[in-house]
């Protein structure tokens, strides 16, 4: 990265290596150096880089087909992944739209909501209610139901204001004393209060992800709250969209992260893992009723993109589909999911400025505050998350840094979200990277 790129970049940082190759669980720059890919760029990674199948699979598709536009035909990787996923729903009749990131398939979400409502006779039902901390991704519409602060704050007041309610942060939340069952109720009943605020006859649907990934970095739900959830929305007529564009696709442990809470979302969004990085992909699931809508008045979706049901990303994903069922992934993210929550308990959970570690599977979280007794984040002219990104890098690992914004009362954080073949060498040789890291940013 130089004066001289052509390359708009996301970032004004002076410098970034240039990735040159990737091979498991492992990227090397232009100078050979070897980066521990611990968070799977975004936690999209999940079977690792250059695994043989899926580059045999997608270079196959490529050379027979590598896109024929969906408003004219359907292919056949198209129809045999959204089966696969289909089939993975608790309830028959599901049906998947297939996008190409997650931005797209919650904007497709949201429209499928809206005219859904429009098509029972309730236009009104418009507003999509989100909770705070939240991230759903960077178009007008997504934005604007996510509750990211700081990005919110850069787009002013362009982005749609609906509402919000606060999150289910056990970690900051939950009272001295308090059952977790008895918090998760407690959470969950502020979308009650938001309804009756608002009037359920304006709510198309509700937004959350089962375990919150970015913005909070891994904040799994307390118990029943989602039940409860699920409950509030079934009362009031709102459908219950789980974002699981981040947790889903087994990085909790089991394909769908909300199977875990015991509810069954109306709309399900997965991309990220969906197609493992080799291909751009994401997916919209809807339930039975929804799709039934649409063909019970006999109107179409008024929805679509160019690469919408890309032959080549669909053949991609249902490469990585069948790799983590070859290989028995998903076991191994459970069981090195609970080595790495241990380790990261044991090396770092008696630190100072560790307020939490935190997650499910092979998705993890550590947040840092400047005092663990009252929480306090540090103060942002720190800038420690910037910090410990540039320390991680220096010290050959990629993970995610977030958070920190004392103005919002976020620690610092880190998220965790290897490749799902992961062993417990390569979670050892984290902690030594992390061990490392931590003394530049904390200690030094």
């Amino acid at each position: 990265m130089s004066d001289a790129s052509a390359v708009f970049y996301r970032s004004l940082a002076p410098s970034m290596p240039e990735a040159v190759n990737a091979k498991g669980m492992y990227i090397y720059d232009q100078d050979g150096k070897q980066y521990l890919d611990m968070s799977g760029g975004a936690a999209v990674s999940c079977v690792g880089h250059a695994h043989p199948h899926v580059v045999q699979a997608l270079c196959a598709q490529v050379e027979t087909m590598g896109f024929a536009h969906t408003a004219f035909f359907t292919n056949a990787p198209q129809e045999r992944l959204a089966a696969h996923i289909a089939g993975k729903f608790a309830e028959a009749g599901a049906k998947v739209y297939f996008t190409s990131g997650g931005s797209e398939a919650n904007e497709t979400a949201f429209k499928l909501a809206w005219q859904y409502w429009r098509s029972k006779g309730q236009p009104n039902k418009k507003k999509i209610i989100s909770r705070v901390h939240s991230y759903h991704g960077n178009t007008l519409a997504t934005l604007s139901a996510s509750g990211n602060l700081p990005r919110r704050r850069v787009m002013g007041d362009v982005l749609f204001d609906w509402p919000r309610i606060d999150p289910c942060y056990a970690y900051r939340d939950q009272k001295e004393g308090e059952p977790a069952e008895a918090y998760g109720l407690r959470a969950a009943n502020r979308l009650e209060d938001m309804i009756a605020r608002e009037g359920a006859e304006t709510i198309a649907a509700f937004i959350a992800e089962p375990v919150v990934g970015a913005s909070l970095g891994v904040v799994p739900p307390a118990p029943g709250y989602f039940k409860r959830i699920r409950e509030i929305c079934d009362t009031h007529d709102i459908l219950l969209i789980a974002d699981e564009i981040m947790c889903g696709t087994g990085r909790t442990g089991t394909f769908f992260a909300h199977e875990q809470d015991g509810f069954l979302p109306d709309i399900v969004t997965l991309a990220k893992g969906i197609a493992g990085g080799y291909q751009p992909l994401a997916a919209t699931l809807a339930r039975a009723k929804v799709h039934q809508t649409f063909t019970q008045t006999g109107k179409a979706f008024a929805h679509g993109h160019t690469y919408v049901g890309h032959a080549s990303a669909c053949a991609a994903g249902l490469a990585v589909m069948e790799v983590i069922e070859d290989e028995d992934l998903l076991s191994n993210v459970r069981h090195t999911g609970d080595y790495l929550q241990e380790h990261l308990t044991a090396a770092f959970g008696g630190r100072a400025y560790v307020g939490d570690i935190r997650g499910r599977g092979l998705f993890r979280g550590i947040e840092f505050v400047a005092d663990k007794k009252t929480k306090a984040p540090f103060a942002d002219e720190m800038n420690i998350t910037p910090a410990l990104k540039r320390a991680a890098m220096q010290h050959g690992l990629i993970c995610y840094p977030g958070g920190g914004s004392a103005r919002d009362n976020l620690g610092s954080h880190i998220l965790l979200a290897p490749p799902f073949i992961a062993e417990p060498a390569h979670i050892d040789a984290l902690i030594g990277k992390l061990d490392a890291m931590f003394a530049d940013v904390f200690d030094g």
